[in-house]
C-alpha cells in the first residue's frame, strides 16, 4: 500500500483526494488516488470515465476568444492524428516519408514568403512558434558572434531590439541564452515598432531586429518595410548591417492570403527569417510551429547537430527531441486540403466574422475600438471615455464568461498601462452565427452591468491575458 505522498496538504486540503466514476459495477475499485498510484489496475472503461468526467470540467474550446491556438480541424484531420500518433519526428531514419513532407511543408511556406530560391531556403518543425521564434533568435546570435570573432572584434553582450508589446517567448529568449532586450515602448505616438528613434537603440552588439506580425495586444501587424529602411539608414550612417526576424505567428499565415501586396516576408532583403505556429492559423490543433531561413547559409552550421539516433545520422536544430510527428502531417493534409485558395477563403471568413462583431461593438455607447481585425482577424476595444464607473472590463469579462464565453480583459503595456482593454481571437470555427449569439450575450451583459446602482465588487477571478 502506498501511504506517502510529496504533496503539500496545504495547496490541497479543500481538494478531495479520491476521484470517483459516477457508474459502480461489483468487485471493482470505485475510489482512485488522485496523488499516489493507484495500487492495482482498473477497467478501461471506469479509467476512460473518471477522466472524461473531468474533461468536462473545461470550458468550451469554440467559446474561447482568449487564445490564438486552434481549436477545430474536419473528421478527416481527426483520422489522419490518430494513425499518426505513434510516430516520432526526430526518428527520421524510422519514419523518412515523415521527414520528407516536414521538408516539403517548410519548402512551401519559403515559397509563400517569396524566398528568392525556395530550394536555397532551410527549415524546420517545432513544437510551437515560441521554439521557432527561440531557433531564429539563436541563429541571429551566433551569426553575430561568428562574425565578430572573424573581424577580431571583442564578442560583448548580444542585444535584441523589440517592441513592448512582444510576445513573452522573446521575453524568454533574452533571460534563457543570456541576450539583454530592448524594448521600444509603445505609446498613442507608436502604437508598434515603426523605425522610430531605432538609431538610439542598436549598436555594435544588435543581433537583429524583431518585427510582430500580429501584435498580441491588439492584433496590428508593424511595418516591416519601415523598419527595414530605418535600419537601412542606419547601416548607411554606421556600418551596422542588422537583420530583421519576423515573428509571423499568426499574421505569417494571414498576410499572404488577405494582404498579398504587403511586403513584409523575404521580399524585404533585411529579413533573414520567419516563424509561425502552424496551430494558430496554419489551421492544425496544437502544436506545431515552422521556422524558415531565406538561405541556407543564413543557419550557422555549428548550431546544426549531426546525430546518430536508431541507426540513422540526420542533421537536427530544435530544443526539444523527441516530439510528435502527427502535427506535421496534419499540415501537409492542409497544405493539400485547402491550397491557397482554400486558405484564402478560410482566413477571409474569419476575418469577415472579426469586422463583423468589431463593427457592432464600435457601434455600442460604452465601448471604443482600439482595432478592428483588418490585419490578423483580431481586435481589442477599451471603455469609452467617461462612459461607466459601476463597472470596468474585468466586470464585462466575469459576466461573458459566465455564458460561457473566454474573453480576455488586461492592460496594455508600457506608457498605455493605464489602459484596460477586451481583446477577441477570431478563429476558424466562429461562425457568423455564433458571432450573433456573442453579440446578444455581450450586449445582455453591458445591459446587466449598466442597471445596477451600486459599483461592482471587483471579479473574484480574472480572466488572464492568453497568448
Amino acid at each position: 500500500m502506498h501511504h506517502h505522498l510529496n504533496v503539500d496538504r496545504k495547496e490541497v486540503s479543500d481538494i478531495p483526494v479520491n476521484a470517483n466514476p459516477l457508474f459502480t459495477r461489483p468487485g471493482e475499485a470505485t475510489d482512485f488516488p488522485r496523488f499516489a498510484l493507484p495500487d492495482g489496475p482498473s477497467d478501461p472503461q471506469t479509467a476512460y470515465q473518471i477522466v472524461r468526467d473531468e474533461m468536462m470540467l473545461d470550458g468550451n474550446a469554440r467559446q474561447n476568444l482568449a487564445t490564438f491556438v486552434g481549436t477545430w480541424m474536419d473528421e478527416y484531420a481527426d483520422r489522419l492524428y490518430l494513425q499518426a500518433a505513434d510516430k516520432n519526428m526526430i526518428d527520421k531514419d524510422e519514419y523518412p516519408q515523415t521527414a520528407a513532407i516536414e521538408t516539403r511543408c517548410w519548402t512551401m511556406l519559403a515559397d509563400l514568403w517569396n524566398a528568392p530560391d525556395p530550394t536555397k531556403a532551410i527549415g524546420t518543425s517545432t513544437i510551437g512558434s515560441s521554439e521557432a521564434a527561440m531557433l531564429g533568435g539563436l541563429a541571429l546570435k551566433r551569426r553575430w558572434s561568428e562574425k565578430r570573432k572573424a573581424e577580431g572584434k571583442p564578442v560583448g553582450v548580444p542585444n535584441l531590439i523589440m517592441s513592448s508589446a512582444v510576445q513573452v517567448c522573446w521575453e524568454k529568449f533574452c533571460n534563457y541564452f543570456e541576450v539583454e532586450a530592448r524594448y521600444v515602448p509603445v505609446s498613442e505616438e507608436h502604437l508598434v515598432l515603426d523605425g522610430h528613434d531605432l538609431a538610439s537603440y542598436v549598436d555594435e552588439n544588435t543581433i537583429g531586429v524583431v518585427a510582430i506580425m500580429g501584435q498580441t495586444y491588439t492584433g496590428a501587424y508593424e511595418p516591416v518595410t519601415k523598419i527595414a529602411a530605418a535600419l537601412d539608414a542606419i547601416e548607411k550612417d554606421t556600418g551596422l548591417d542588422i537583420p530583421i526576424h519576423i515573428d509571423g505567428a499568426s499574421g505569417a499565415s494571414i498576410a499572404p492570403f488577405l494582404q498579398p501586396d504587403l511586403e513584409w516576408d523575404f521580399r524585404v532583403p533585411r529579413v533573414a527569417s520567419i516563424n509561425m505556429s502552424g496551430h494558430k492559423y496554419g489551421l492544425v490543433y496544437p502544436g506545431i510551429g515552422w521556422v524558415v531561413w531565406r538561405h541556407e547559409s543564413l543557419l550557422p552550421e555549428s548550431l546544426v547537430f549531426r546525430v546518430s539516433y536508431l541507426g540513422g545520422n540526420m542533421p537536427t536544430f530544435a530544443l526539444n527531441f523527441s516530439r510528435p510527428g502527427a502535427q506535421v502531417l496534419l499540415q501537409y493534409y492542409q497544405f493539400l486540403r485547402l491550397g491557397f485558395e482554400g486558405y484564402r477563403e478560410v482566413q477571409q471568413n474569419c476575418q469577415d466574422v472579426a469586422t463583423f462583431l468589431s463593427s457592432q461593438i464600435g457601434k455600442m455607447d460604452a465601448f471604443t475600438l482600439r482595432s478592428d481585425g483588418t490585419d490578423i482577424p483580431v481586435f481589442a476595444w477599451q471603455l469609452a471615455d467617461g462612459y461607466t464607473k459601476n463597472w470596468d472590463l474585468h466586470h464585462l469579462s466575469a459576466q461573458l464568461r459566465e455564458r460561457g464565453w473566454l474573453v480576455p480583459a488586461y492592460p496594455m503595456p508600457d506608457n498605455l498601462g493605464d489602459q484596460t482593454v477586451v481583446r477577441i481571437v477570431v478563429r476558424n470555427g466562429l461562425s457568423h452565427d455564433l458571432a450573433g449569439t456573442l453579440m446578444r450575450d455581450l450586449r445582455e451583459s453591458v445591459d446587466y452591468l449598466d442597471s445596477l446602482d451600486a459599483p461592482m465588487p471587483e471579479p473574484r477571478v480574472k480572466q488572464g491575458f492568453s497568448h
